[in-house]
């Protein structure tokens, strides 16, 4: 499996994990029977960027708009807004300026990293966090103030900015219950592993607190620590909220009765294995979707090539799951960290496998309810390999940050860990690719 105590580290470390042009070509051939699909590339403004990266943060709005977060490490981050009528990108909110900050290094919000998500009045909610702090200049933990829930309002194009969540954690997850005037947060402690002083021979992988923001006073409640690594929220359709644990326990607090549950989980109805990623200690990061109906919670995690599901109308203090099968038959080696589910239904996860050579080669893959299994669309070549001129804002040459290369049947490719993934209202695909920071249009056309 892909090692994923890289997953912190890797963005931080682009410069010396990535090719030194665009040009490169890969080692090895692809297989004869290589299913192929274009995508059109457009990149992410560069002004909100200096790794060429950003994270889960992509949405389509009700207006068919798509908002993606970008990632500026010790500066600030940005929400960009794409209009796919247009093919025009704007940024629409920067952060610092928002809260009134101009904050630098790691006491700066370098990141927004949250999956947006898309309230029912139509309005984006989304949430900052910490980048990486330098040890050479004296920062730790308590030089990052803390995160901010924000949501922008695409009709006014206002930002409302709420209080900081917890001192000194990110945001990682914000879902909204407009229905309620709240919004769920995960905050992100982003400490790895750390001892805890009342138990100094445990080891935990993050302090991540599972609360509730009032959305008209922006008032909290900690409803508890889940030590759960980059959780996701899910809401089900009788409103209860779902956030992970440290362990595979699931934490389920209903507004309903003011009731928090914590849920044990079976697997094709047997515990998850003790070394499964439901349940190791450390935790792993898992993706979560809700189906349209709020009855299905999907399951897949970053190094499983499995896709997973829950049924949430089941009764007791257990939730089973089963497994729907493999994203990419025969696959060793999988990488997701990008799944949604789309306007009508159906999952997508944006799912790489790794090559004899280490590379991570991006297949789409889409799951509709009720067939067998997942089905793997084929790998995603960009049909536009001159969407950039693959230089920085000042106009020098990406010489250590290109990630898209050539491979020997000379289609263009990204060759690193793919973000985020979202669906629009027309049926195209959008997932976000690493550096230059690219958004991949994929229409639906071009998957069937």
């Amino acid at each position: 499996m892909f090692p994923f105590h890289l997953f912190r580290r890797s963005l931080a470390l682009l410069p010396m994990l990535f090719g030194a042009a665009a040009t490169v070509s890969l080692l090895g051939a692809e297989p004869a029977s290589q299913k192929w699909i274009d995508a059109t590339a457009y990149a992410i403004p560069k002004e909100t960027t200096n790794a060429g990266s950003g994270y889960f943060s992509i949405v389509t709005g009700k207006n068919g708009r798509v908002y993606v977060g970008a990632a500026k490490y010790g500066v600030g981050a940005s929400l960009v807004e794409f209009e796919p009528k247009s093919k025009e990108m704007k940024v629409v909110v920067d952060t610092q300026k928002e809260i009134g900050t101009t904050a630098t290094g790691f006491a700066a919000q370098s990141k927004i990293h949250t999956r947006n998500n898309v309230g029912a009045s139509g309005k984006i909610y989304f949430g900052t966090k910490q980048g990486y702090p330098d040890k050479t200049k004296g920062e730790n933990q308590l030089t990052y103030a803390g995160g901010h829930p924000m949501v922008y309002d695409p009709e006014t194009g206002t930002t409302k900015v709420y209080p900081i969540a917890f001192p000194h954690h990110g945001i990682i997850s914000i879902t909204p219950d407009e229905s309620r005037d709240i919004a769920y947060i995960s905050t992100c402690a982003d400490n790895g592993s750390f001892q805890d002083p009342k138990t100094p021979n445990v080891r935990r992988a993050e302090d991540s607190h599972f609360m509730i923001l009032d959305l008209k006073t922006g008032k909290y409640r900690d409803l508890m620590d889940c030590h759960h690594l980059f959780a996701f929220i899910c809401i089900d359709h009788e409103g209860r909220a779902y956030h992970p644990i440290q362990g595979g326990d699931i934490a389920r607090y209903d507004p309903n009765t003011d009731k928090l549950e914590r849920l044990k989980q079976t697997i094709d109805g047997k515990p998850p294995a003790a070394d499964s990623y439901f349940a190791i200690p450390e935790t792993h990061c898992i993706n979560w979707e809700i189906s349209l109906d709020g009855k299905t919670l999907y399951a897949l995690p970053l190094s499983d090539n499995q896709l997973y599901s829950y049924d949430l109308t089941a009764t007791g203090d257990t939730l089973p799951g089963k497994s729907l099968g493999a994203l990419i038959p025969g696959a060793k080696t999988t990488d997701c960290r990008a799944m949604c589910v789309g306007p009508t239904g159906d999952v997508w996860a944006a799912v790489c496998e790794a090559d004899p050579q280490g590379w991570l080669l991006l297949h789409l893959v889409s799951y509709h309810p009720g067939d067998k299994s997942p089905r793997d669309h084929g790998q995603v070549a960009v049909g536009n390999p001159d969407f950039t001129d693959f230089k920085d804002k000042e106009g020098k040459p990406l010489v250590h940050h290109t990630n898209f290369v050539k491979n020997p049947e000379g289609k263009t490719i990204n060759k690193y860990a793919i973000l985020g993934i979202s669906q629009g209202q027309d049926g195209a695909v959008y997932v976000l690719a690493l550096s230059p920071y690219t958004l991949l249009q994929i229409p639906l056309s071009a998957l069937k």
